[in-house]
């Protein structure tokens, strides 16, 4: 039975649900992981039969309304919703370069004091700063941010963390919107083979929304540990790209740093 990419993640979700979260009762031993598929459908009020027939690629035209009704039995929240709706229904798209407008490049770069750089669809940091990229060579122009704390044997305990979770989980979310675009099959096909981590965290296909703002917590061989906060931008005319800035609280010791960083 050919899989689709719809019924890859129904079947993950269903498999992480709860039971019992769901007002299901368990009694014993269950021989499947989460809701079987009759409890999901009645759930959702739909038949078994064609709940079956769109997690295993048998029907792949599925109305708003059913996925409305599954996404409310699964209890998703608004991003994963979201991608399921896009999984359906998203156009596929050409590939298309990724440049960054001279005019944000200058913006970036009259920034002397306040690391900022831009990220693109797929992770890549497409320009950045002067203080960004002494901040971490993470923040080079044409590194992978995914691709870089996910393949550096040095940095398996970043690799592990929240933040790069919820990497993978937007790079998820990128997936729904464009699932045949040629570059996106690269990157996951390789961070698959070479990355536990990676493999374990996309094959719960979990989505999340973009993170407008934060704390950042950056160990730095020369300045020592530094508490940024970050807030995030959608670059206007390039939905795909984002506009990441750090900054430091006025007198802390990270502001002290960044002078240092930047002098």
């Amino acid at each position: 039975m050919a899989s689709t990419p719809i019924g890859d993640y129904l079947r993950a979700r269903r498999e992480q649900a709860r039971p019992e979260a769901m007002g299901i009762t368990v009694n014993g031993h269950r021989r499947v992981k989460g809701l079987r598929r009759d409890e999901l459908a009645f759930l959702a009020g739909i038949s078994t039969e064609y709940y079956t027939r769109l997690e295993q690629g048998r029907d792949r035209n599925p109305s708003a309304k059913v996925l409305e009704a599954i996404a409310r039995a699964l209890d998703l929240d608004s991003a994963a919703a979201t991608h399921l709706h896009e999984l359906a229904f998203a156009p596929s798209r050409p590939s298309r370069p990724e440049r960054v407008r001279p005019s944000v490049i200058r913006l970036l770069d009259s920034w002397e004091h306040t690391p900022a750089f831009i990220q693109g669809r797929y992770l890549d940091v497409l320009a950045a700063n002067r203080l960004a990229t002494a901040l971490s060579p993470l923040y080079t122009p044409g590194v992978n941010l995914l691709r870089a704390v996910l393949l550096d044997p040095a940095a398996a305990a970043l690799a592990a963390s929240p933040e790069i979770r919820a990497l993978i989980a937007i790079l998820r979310g990128t997936a729904g919107a464009e699932p045949a675009d040629p570059r996106l099959t690269e990157l996951v096909d390789e961070l698959t083979a070479a990355s536990e981590v990676f493999r374990r965290c996309w094959g719960r296909h979990e989505v999340v929304a973009r993170p407008t703002t934060g704390i950042h917590h950056v160990r730095h061989p020369r300045v020592g540990e530094l508490e940024l906060h970050y807030d995030k931008f959608l670059v206007a005319g390039d939905e795909d790209q984002m506009l990441v800035v750090y900054q430091a609280e006025p007198g802390s010791r990270t502001a002290e740093a960044l002078a240092v960083l930047g002098s």
